[in-house]
């Protein structure tokens, strides 16, 4: 009889070729989220929220321990969270009416008296101490797929996505291992910025992270699950993240909008001595400056002699600017939903004030349509449709466009093309030069964790991004082969090597 140490959190599909890849995650992912928007109840048979029990405790180890005995025994997904004994009593009540959505119930057994005047407004059970049955007490249910054949799904990437999510009850569970690991990487969402769909909150927006903690797991051997909070309050989500700070080696957020995410990161980055790390902005980062450079090799240009458009200037548009302009870029213009950004812009808030010091030396203004004339790149982090062809016309020889709006790209890639686009490269793992930031962020957080690094800088991301664009051969670099395949499980290795190698302690 083995005797397990700690868990893993492992896909509940082998993610081993794209098509696989597109259901797990984007653009099949957002049928599954747009399921629960409409009707909440969904996230029982879209996620494993079902089959999740939160363990609290003041000391990680006896988490971990009764976790491990919930799993060896009920097949209970559990995971383990740790609070101070000082946390505020009312601080945590609120935490945890906030983080109902992520399980199907919460053991606190192992804080009974810490807990037991408390009454929470919450409909899921919560284990206050012994009962006769705790199978039936949690009321989980264990699903997988066993040895399911994908190829007996059918219809569209959506609906086979959709089938696929039901049948296994989501995409992540836990595995009980010998061996000692580190502590997981929450992955932190409010549901505001959800793919290309916005605000449709942190429930439906469970079934990304789950993704994201597939990907984590078949790519980096890395442990991460869903940590979504209900509120959109910015600093009530650094209060949430900070009470369970313990818990975790490092903290991942996903879809928040900015500039909340600004202010969540800055925060929790000054207060934490783990990693935080914002995927929307920074991994995206990473992954258009790779695709960029190995572009621009193609067209024998250089990236501080190009003009830059940027449409949106969220949280992805200026971390790609911000990241563009420390590479060198010396010509960005940004635009975003009331136009141009320059300096001094009555609609500016401070972040984009910022921004406007690095970016649009010329001081242009107008749209989209007005600046994209003689640009050499253009990039969207916006929202579908919103490139049209006679644009692209307008724009510089050989044009590189970037249309990243997920699930409906700003332009799709056969318009592009007719429209004389040289280098055309989307979000989606259905077309080719895909900016997925599967290749940056499991290989940055291996490296991160085992380098035992807890800043993200800039010179880590350009060092990622250098990586990842060397690590399509001379031989293979093309107009439609800019960036390694995301199912290339070297590449998280090496980015996670030089991680080590150059910023590790």
């Amino acid at each position: 009889m083995p005797q397990f140490d700690d868990f893993k959190i492992i896909p509940k599909v082998q993610i081993n070729d794209k098509d696989i890849l597109s259901l797990v995650y984007t653009p099949g992912v957002g049928a599954c989220c747009q399921a629960i928007a409409k009707n909440p109840e969904a996230s029982k048979i879209y996620t494993n929220t079902i089959n999740s029990v939160a363990v609290v405790a003041f000391d990680y180890a006896e988490a971990l321990k009764r976790a491990i005995f919930l799993k060896s025994v009920l097949l209970i997904d559990t995971y383990p969270l740790v609070i101070s004994k000082d946390t505020d009593k009312n601080d945590f009540k609120f935490a945890i009416e906030n983080l109902e959505i992520n399980f199907c119930a919460f053991d606190f057994s192992l804080i009974e008296n810490y807990v037991k005047n408390l009454d929470f407004n919450i409909e899921k059970p919560v284990l206050k101490g012994s009962v006769p049955d705790l199978k039936d007490f949690f009321g989980a249910i264990s699903r997988n797929v066993f040895m399911l054949d994908i190829k007996s799904l059918k219809g569209t990437v959506k609906e086979r996505s959709l089938q696929l999510h039901e049948l296994s009850g989501g995409a992540i569970e836990t595995e009980l291992t010998e061996e000692k690991r580190n502590k997981p990487v929450a992955i932190v969402s409010d549901g505001t910025a959800v793919l290309g769909f916005g605000n449709i909150g942190a429930l439906a927006s469970l079934p990304v992270m789950e993704g994201k903690a597939a990907l984590y797991s078949a790519f980096a051997d890395v442990d991460a699950f869903p940590f979504c909070v209900k509120t959109q309050n910015s600093e009530d989500i650094v209060k949430i993240v900070k009470i369970f700070a313990q818990s975790f080696s490092g903290i991942h957020l996903e879809d928040i909008s900015a500039p909340s995410c600004f202010e969540v990161e800055n925060k929790l980055s000054e207060d934490l001595n783990i990693p935080v790390f914002h995927d929307d902005q920074h991994g995206t980062a990473i992954i258009v400056l790779a695709g960029l450079l190995n572009s621009l090799v193609l067209t024998g240009k250089e990236i501080s002699h190009i003009k830059i458009v940027i449409s949106g200037a969220g949280a992805a548009g200026t971390a790609v600017a911000k990241l563009l302009h420390f590479a060198g870029a010396k010509n960005i213009v940004m635009t975003d939903i009331n136009g141009v950004v320059y300096k001094g812009r009555k609609q500016n808030d401070k972040y984009l004030e910022e921004l406007a010091d690095i970016t649009n030396p010329c001081d242009e203004r107008g749209e989209l349509k007005d600046v994209i004339k003689n640009a050499d790149v253009f990039i969207g982090l916006s929202k579908g449709g919103i490139l049209k062809p006679e644009m692209i016309k307008e724009m510089e020889y050989q044009p590189i466009v970037f249309a990243l709006a997920n699930p409906e790209p700003e332009i799709m890639p056969d318009l592009a093309k007719e429209a004389g686009v040289y280098i055309i490269s989307t979000g989606r793992s259905d077309f080719e030069n895909q900016i997925n930031n599967s290749l940056a962020f499991p290989g940055l957080f291996k490296g991160l964790l085992e380098g035992k690094v807890n800043k993200v800088t800039n010179e880590i991301k350009l060092e990622c991004a250098l990586m990842i664009a060397s690590m399509v051969e001379e031989d293979e670099l093309s107009v439609n082969n800019i960036l390694p395949d995301a199912l290339n499980y070297s590449v998280p290795i090496q980015i996670s090597r030089v991680i080590k190698e150059k910023f590790g302690n």
